[in-house]
């Protein structure tokens, strides 16, 4: 399974709760203590099993471009082929 994670840039986020509504992992939720500089309660990354994909979802949606994606890069897993010189 893809893995990767985001970052919510807390002061352009408006508190719409777009990205909330589209995460297929539910792992971004409003802050609910919080207000950014705007007066807003911010979307936050709530992922302590680590289950965010970096599918960019919520990136996509977000009017604001408050969210960057990180995706890891997968270890290539292939065997080598054998040349005619081996």
């Amino acid at each position: 399974m893809a893995k990767g994670t985001i970052y919510i840039d807390q002061e352009r986020c408006k508190g719409c709760e777009l990205c909330t509504t589209v995460c297929p992992q539910q792992v971004i939720a409003m802050e609910s203590q919080f207000l950014n500089k705007r007066g807003y309660h911010p979307a936050a990354l709530v992922d302590s099993n680590g289950e965010c994909t970096g599918c960019g979802v919520c990136a996509v949606i977000c009017p604001d471009v408050a969210i960057t994606v990180f995706r890891e890069v997968p270890v290539s897993r292939r065997v080598p082929v054998p040349t005619a010189d081996s």
